[in-house]
């Protein structure tokens, strides 16, 4: 089964998060930027989950 790999922050929702960019997860697939990530200290608002980052995937061409 893959990632569901979200294209918007949870948080600000205004950061796109490309399949091969930096982005955080939690175990939920609960996606976020790096910058809200760090403001959430790396702790999912929604599961109290770690946010770690999330496996990227090569960009289609």
């Amino acid at each position: 089964m893959a990632l569901e790999m979200r294209e918007l922050c949870e948080r600000c929702t205004t950061a796109v998060l490309a399949p091969d960019g930096p982005a955080r997860i939690c175990s939920y697939e609960c996606s976020f930027c790096v910058a809200c990530s760090q403001e959430m200290g790396h702790a999912c608002p929604n599961c109290g989950g770690e946010l770690v980052p999330r496996p990227r995937r090569r960009a289609r061409p």
